[in-house]
Order: structure tokens, then sequence, then C-alpha cells
């Protein structure tokens, strides 16, 4: 276990009403009105929470996300009001729709599974007869899903959506507007580093009677990018498009008889593999906001994020 990744966080903050502990980031809520968001370097695949951290993964993560909640921010208010360590968010707190956004620019991953198999309507949406795998769509397909407490997220169509009053009809206009619009940013932000953003998911809540996008948007545990560079050569041949995302972890865990299926046990994860992720989430840092990777100061994570947050909450909450 590396002394540098931080998978447990135990925080007693100024304020602090309660905490909830998901299968990346620890949300604390402070004073029923904010909320201190740490993206710990726990690392999940198959609904499963692997067993050991990744140095920098948090750092990563958090950081794509500030950029890119930054870059959008005149499109949609999002929830972020300070980065006060490398690893946390500081945001409003906010009641969260039911559903979350998801929006697909090709066929790909369960889309795909759900088109090979037969299906020719996804989320009440037709789909065309005789697409390929990895093929664009003429226009990006939006593909809710109900936010599950447990288990699986399942696909619902707006008017089950509408129907089941999960969310009001005025509200979804707005938010199917607001997830086209950040797809088509977020689309040309990735073209500018020769990259396709094919699908991602977007999640919203409400303050104040506002719309908030309240969720980490456009990383590569969110979304899933291609190199832009032989797309259309490995469309045409049926080869697999070269992925930045974290579907590398996941092909390892098949590779060594790991699916999340019952009885089967978490592969071991030596040091090497572990460093070898975390380089690959640096890579997919550089590679996604163009900037340099500056290592935060890892002799002591969990004493730097409680002093950076206590000393925020402290002077500005």
């Amino acid at each position: 276990m590396s002394s540098k990744a931080i998978i447990q966080t135990d925080f007693n903050f100024p304020g602090q009403k309660s905490v909830y502990k998901g299968k990346v980031r620890d949300v604390y809520n402070i004073n029923d009105d904010h909320l201190v968001m740490i993206v710990s370097d726990r690392i999940s695949a198959f609904d499963v929470v692997l067993p050991e951290g990744i140095p920098y993964k948090g750092q990563v993560l958090n950081q794509i996300a500030a950029k890119f909640l930054d870059a959008t921010s005149d499109i949609v208010p999002n929830l972020k009001i300070a980065t006060p360590d490398p690893m946390v968010t500081i945001g409003h707190m906010c009641e969260p729709f039911k559903v979350e956004m998801v929006i697909r620019g090709y066929l790909t991953g369960h889309a795909w599974r759900e088109y090979r198999d037969g299906k020719r309507s996804l989320c009440g949406v037709p789909l065309p007869e005789g697409m390929k795998e990895n093929q664009k769509f003429d226009q990006p397909l939006l593909t809710p899903t109900t936010k599950a407490d447990e288990g699986h997220d399942e696909d619902i169509s707006r008017e089950e959506i509408l129907a089941q009053g999960l969310v009001s009809e005025e509200d979804y206009v707005l938010l199917e507007k607001y997830t086209r619009e950040l797809f088509q940013r977020g689309t040309e932000m990735a073209a500018e580093k020769g990259l396709i953003l094919v699908d991602t998911k977007y999640e919203f809540g409400k303050k104040n009677g506002k719309i908030y996008l309240i969720d980490e948007i456009n990383t590569p545990d969110s979304s899933r990018y291609f190199y832009a560079d032989g797309y259309e050569e490995r469309l045409a041949k049926g080869e697999k498009q070269k992925q930045l995302s974290k579907e590398f972890v996941r092909q390892w865990l098949i590779e060594n008889g790991f699916q999340g299926q019952e009885g089967q046990k978490v592969p071991e994860m030596n040091e090497d593999f572990v460093n070898q992720v975390s380089e690959r989430y640096i890579e997919l840092f550089e590679k996604i906001t163009g900037d340099k990777f500056q290592k935060a100061e890892a002799s002591d994570v969990a004493a730097r994020i409680e002093e950076n947050v206590t000393n925020y909450i402290k002077q500005n909450l």
C-alpha cells in the first residue's frame, strides 16, 4: 500500500453535519449549506472498489473536473466554489435530481451491446439499421438513467421521467438543453487536444430554485474518449478504437479472472501495477487538459487536506 495514496478519510471539519462515502468520493456536509468533496485515490471497476489506492488519482480527477467546471460555468452554474486542496472541491449543497443525464455521440459500450443484441431504440430514442460499433450518431443521443441508491442505474426514457414525476417538464427541458451544450463544449475542447469525447454523463441538482451542475465532468472516470488520429481507419477495418479511459484497468482485471461476479477474487495489485496505473492517470490528465501535471506534496496527504480545508472553512464559510 502506497503511503502517497489516500483511500480512507475520517475528518471532523468545523460545522460538519454528516459524511457520505461513495465509491471514490467522500462528501462532507458543512452546516447543510456547503459540501467538502474529497476525491480519494480509491479506484473502482465492475462496481467493486479495488483494495489498493492509486497515488495522485484523486488529484488528477479533481483537477480535471475543476478545469472543465470553470470552462463551462457560462453555460450552467455549477457547485464549485473553491479548490483549497488539489484533491478537494468545496461546493454548494444542492438537492440532486433523481436522474443522470447520459449523452452519447457514438455507438459504443452499453449502447452498442444493446444494439448488437437487436434493440433499435435506447431510452425511447429510435436507432437506424446498419450501424457499426463506434460509429458516430448523426445527432448526439440523450440516454438518461435513473440514479440508483443500490445496484445499477437503469435506462429510462424522457416520457417515463415525466410520467413518474422524477423531474418537472420545465426543469427537464433545461436539463436537456444544458446537457447538449455541455457536451458540445466538451467535444470542442477534446478536439483541440486530438481527442474525441465519445460519451459522458452529467448530474444536476437544485439550490434555492436554481439548477446547478453538481458532479465531476468530462473526467476519464465519467467519460469515454477516443484518439481522433486513426479513428476513421480503425472504424473502416472494424478494429478496436484507441481509448483514453480507465478501460485498461478493466482489461487487466478480466485478464486476471475478475469481472465482479460472485465468487471471483480481486487479483493482487502489486506495487509495479499500482504505479503503472498512477502514471496512466497522469498521462490522461496531461492529454485531456493540455497542462503539465504538478504532483502535490504527498508525504502526509491526510494532514495536508485537513489543514487546507479547515483553514478555508474558518476563513470563508
